[in-house]
This record gives C-alpha cells, structure tokens and sequence, in this order.
C-alpha cells in the first residue's frame, strides 16, 4: 500500500513538472525561423522526407527583400527567374530532397566509439586475467581428475543410483 502511494506521488510530481515546463515549449518562432516545437497540438516545420509537406513554412517573418519576391510570387512564374524560383523554395523549405537523403558520416563516429568501448573491454578482460583471476588449481589437472575418479569407484559413492551406479565393478569400464 505504501509503495503505491509513493508511485502516485511519483507520477502526479512528473505530470506537474509535464505540465509546468510546457509553457515553454509553445515559442515556435525565432528570429523569424521555425523551430521544433515539443507541442504535437502547434503547428511545426520538419524537413523530412516522408513529410513533404510541413505544417509551416520554414521562413515565417520575411525581410524586404522576400515580401518582394512573395508578391512577384502571385503573378505568373514564367517572369520569374531560376534563382527567384529558387529564393522562393528556400523560403518555404530549408532542404531539398536530395540534401534530406544525403548520407551523414556519424555512422564513422558510431563504429569508432564501438571500437573504442570493445578496446577498452578487452583491457579490463586482460587486467582481470593477468591481476585478479588465480591460476586454476592443480585439482583441475586430467591426472587429478582421474585419481579423484577412482577415488570415489573405490569408495562406492551412491551406488543405487549415483556416480558409483554407472561403473561396472567386474569388468572394471563404465556401463552402457
């Protein structure tokens, strides 16, 4: 019962501290540009592939410059120039499709740090080996083993239904 009530208090206490920190999280725009926003219920800017079209634009205070271009926008596009097409996919997008599937280089990172933990486990295998672990004790030779065997044949350990029980004591091998 105690136990439960220290779990409910534990998860009221996170709701609280959920909801408090959330007021925070709502600031979608800065310095005119759109960032991640924690609120699924906020409408966010993502530059995924599998989201071709963001809720946002990726540019949402525009300068002189651009409210030119976003008028020049509503007029017919073939008085508009490459670049201008181009100034105006980058006012509603930061990637292209191409930059979004572009390959990283952190997988090198990855396996360097892999590398680099499987090292140093092998370093501490090696210290356990040459500093903690004991050599293995002589009654663990195949000749100790043997006598300790016979030892035991000799003195009819469990012989109902035990080691002794598997020797056969007339021809002297084990039984089959």
């Amino acid at each position: 019962m105690l136990s439960s009530r220290i779990a409910l208090r534990g998860f009221r206490l996170l709701a609280w501290r959920g909801l408090s920190s959330s007021a925070h999280t709502h600031a979608t725009q800065e310095k005119g540009v759109a960032t991640p926003v924690l609120d699924c219920s906020q409408p966010q800017y993502i530059d995924r592939p599998d989201i071709p079209l963001p809720d946002i634009t990726c540019i949402t205070k525009y300068n002189l410059e651009q409210l030119k271009l976003k008028e020049k926008e509503s007029g017919p596009w073939s008085q508009l120039t490459k670049d201008e097409k181009l100034a105006l996919y980058r006012l509603n997008f930061q990637k292209t499709y191409a930059e979004m599937r572009q390959r990283s280089n952190e997988w090198k990172t990855v396996l360097g740090v892999v590398l680099w933990f499987a090292g140093l486990t092998g370093l501490f295998y090696w210290w356990g080996l040459a500093y903690v672990y004991k050599p293995v004790p002589h009654t663990f030779s195949e000749d100790w083993v043997a006598m300790q065997t016979q030892r035991m044949l000799d003195l009819r350990i469990n012989p109902v239904s035990g080691f002794s029980s598997h020797w056969d004591y007339e021809k002297k091998q084990w039984k089959k």
